[in-house]
């Protein structure tokens, strides 16, 4: 096929999707199209799946490529894949990128620093950058919980891509005004009598969850802009 017979396969489920970002994705190593006599591109069926799978992780999953890449590079070797499958085509706008479950109250758990820096692959002076900058903290008896790991292992993989603590600063600040207006609506709730705290709770987890999908897609547009 031709990378404009490609394109318009693709198009129906990612509307986003160009002629440039093909072309972009092939000089990453995503993708290696053949080559006509005469130079042309010539992309196989093998081709058009595997940039689907590519697609489809940015998409649904928020993969960065270095991961995309490992993953391909592993389902060639013949290794097992817990990678992304298709999805049929949906608004964004219309699914959250968070659930309320997601911010349901998990049993507590005690991680000790050595512990969070092995499950992180980070190294202690990693974690101390990320202390000082009020991004994770252990609690009053000096232990971690696993919220601390996951919160370790994003920043771990941001700071790959050059973004120090002093960057996800930003991040943190926008959290705080966004749990800060939760609170507001959720407070008052919580003091209302019996069955009180339990359907503030609930209101918590649906408005977190809300105000990360609302998040994503500030983000999403503030990098179209930006990159334009």
């Amino acid at each position: 096929m031709s990378i404009g017979s490609v394109l318009e396969q693709l198009r129906a489920e990612f509307p986003d999707v160009t002629i440039s970002k093909i072309r972009f994705l092939e000089s990453e190593g995503l993708v290696t199209p053949g080559r006509s006599p005469s130079g042309y591109r010539r992309f196989s069926t093998k081709d058009c799946e595997r940039l689907r799978y590519v697609l489809t992780a940015q998409r649904d999953y928020y993969l960065p490529l270095k991961i995309i890449k490992e993953q391909l590079e592993a389902h060639d070797r013949g290794d097992h894949v817990e990678g992304p499958a298709p999805r049929a085509p949906r608004s964004l706008a219309s699914v959250p990128s968070a659930s309320a479950g997601d911010f349901l109250a998990r049993r507590q758990t005690r991680i000790s620093r050595a512990d969070l820096i092995d499950r992180a692959g980070c190294d202690d002076a990693f974690l101390r950058e990320l202390e000082r900058s009020a991004l994770v903290a252990p609690g009053k008896a000096g232990f971690f919980d696993e919220d601390s790991v996951q919160l370790v292992v994003a920043a771990k993989s941001l700071a790959e891509y050059g973004f120090e603590a002093r960057h996800l600063r930003a991040f943190k600040t926008s959290a705080d005004r966004e749990a800060g207006l939760i609170a507001q609506i959720a407070n008052p709730i919580a003091r209302g009598g019996e069955g009180a705290s339990e359907r503030a709770a609930e209101l918590i987890r649906e408005l977190a969850a809300l105000s990360v999908a609302f998040h994503t897609q500030l983000v999403k547009a503030a990098v179209k802009d930006a990159v334009r």
